[in-house]
């Protein structure tokens, strides 16, 4: 599950020790002698794993997973399960590359976010799913960009657990009120944006906030943009001077500078006021959104409403993620075809992931639960009973799919606060800062010991 925080850059001392250890792996049943893919686990090889009493240790920051977890252990009675929050994103991987350099102390199964499955690739921490039972047959059960997340050479690294494609919320009243209708097109929302501004002076149609590197690169990702990628090993690609990142960025820049969009850092408390209180007539958001926001601004119930993510040219179809997990297994794990278990059932059969969409409200990856009546259907008054997840569960199908990450994201974040954040904050030039970063990032990756492309 994806909850917004402050990134920070406690991993990037562990990357350069990280790097020493890239030949290594460990774990059972990880791969073989060569290096090359394991043996698919038998049937015969499941049942004995899974009929031994065994217990194992699931790192997550999940509200409620012990459900899904009790659900796993009613299906395998043999296998007990120690739940344990070990801290949210950076606070857990901080935690994990020290119990990982220590030798001990780690976990069987551990969340891990999209972005940072590649950081953990570097020294070889994560088990290749794909030998264990029924994992290499999950491909057609996921749109294909959520796929390609948690895949590299036919290796899988991390079950998908929820996922964020982007999309619109917007307050329907003071649409109205400003004579305004859901812009399709970013020609049409900086137009909606000119005129909500003349009618209502004291309020913006939306906020852009300068700590929030997300939802830039949603933006970018929805652009067709490929900003970033790894290949596994030491080689990174860092391109920012491209016209999809630019166009993006311009366009921003251009609404920023002539004050048609407010600059408020978000997930503060002056952000969660203005989206109470009407200071922001949207929120540029991803498929976790519509919940969080209910939780937030519950005084405004019943005058939102969703609409898919403005596009560059009428009648495209396209979006970015911003967020979403997956559920890995630790390379040294004594009990690797259990561990595989627990993170392929409890989000893959059917009882644990509907209800980890339905009562945790976690924004499903898999096909099974986005067409489930249970989950399709669902119509809250908060948004006048629009059917919200059908409306993300097409953006779903929207993402592009070819998007890669850094091995060090949380670098790339902190970078992006201390150099875009500025020049947002001050409606400034945030083209020249785009440059910048540029040369940030590239310069920290080569004194990691990247190669830079």
């Amino acid at each position: 599950m994806f909850f917004p925080r402050r990134p920070s850059i406690a991993l990037a001392a562990a990357l350069a020790s990280a790097l020493a250890l890239a030949a290594c792996s460990g774990g059972d049943g990880g791969g073989s002698d060569d290096g090359g893919p394991a043996e698919p686990v038998s049937a015969d090889q499941f049942e004995e794993a899974m009929s031994t009493p065994t217990e194992l240790t699931f790192w997550t920051w999940v509200p409620d997973i012990e459900n899904q977890v009790a659900m796993f252990e009613e299906a395998y009675p043999e296998i007990d399960v120690n739940v344990v929050n070990a801290g949210q994103g950076l606070d857990q991987y901080t935690a994990l590359r020290t119990a990982l350099r220590a030798g001990q102390g780690a976990p069987d199964v551990v969340q891990i976010e999209y972005q940072y499955l590649s950081s953990f690739l570097v020294g070889g921490d994560l088990l290749d799913l794909s030998p264990y039972q029924g994992i290499s047959d999950l491909e057609s059960e996921y749109p294909d960009w959520v796929w390609e997340q948690v895949t590299r050479d036919g290796a899988v690294y991390g079950i998908p657990q929820d996922t964020g494609p982007m999309g619109l919320l917007y307050r329907d009243d003071l649409f109205a009120e400003a004579g305004i209708a859901p812009p399709t097109t970013w020609d049409e929302f900086a137009q909606a944006a000119r005129t909500y501004r003349e009618a209502k002076p004291d309020s913006y149609i939306t906020d852009f906030p300068p700590n929030q590197a997300g939802q830039m690169i949603g933006l970018m990702w929805a652009n067709g943009a490929q900003p970033f990628s790894y290949d596994g090993e030491e080689t990174v690609s860092i391109d920012l001077d491209t016209p999809e990142v630019t166009e993006v960025v311009e366009y921003w820049q251009g609404l920023v500078q002539d004050e048609l969009v407010a600059v408020d850092p978000d997930f503060t408390d002056q952000w969660y006021q203005g989206l109470s209180n009407g200071t922001y007539a949207t929120w540029v958001a991803a498929a976790w959104g519509p919940v969080f926001l209910q939780g937030s601004a519950e005084n405004t119930s019943g005058l939102w409403r969703a609409a898919q993510l403005p596009q560059w040219e009428a009648g495209g179809q396209s979006t970015g993620n911003w967020g979403g997990s997956t559920d890995a297994v630790v390379a040294s794990s004594a009990n690797p075809i259990a561990a595989a278990e627990l993170a392929r059932w409890i989000n893959v059969e059917q009882e644990p992931a509907l209800a980890l969409a339905t009562e945790q409200f976690l924004f499903p990856p898999s096909q099974s639960v986005l067409e489930d009546p249970a989950f399709i259907d669902a119509a809250p008054e908060f948004y006048g009973g629009q059917q919200v997840n059908q409306l993300f569960a097409e953006a779903s199908e929207q993402v592009n799919t070819d998007f890669g990450w850094l091995p060090f994201m949380d670098y790339v974040y902190s970078s992006y606060e201390d150099v875009m954040g500025p020049a947002i904050a001050n409606r400034g030039d945030m083209v020249g800062a785009l440059a910048q970063w540029e040369q940030q990032l590239e310069g920290y990756a080569e004194e990691q010991g990247f190669t830079v492309e």
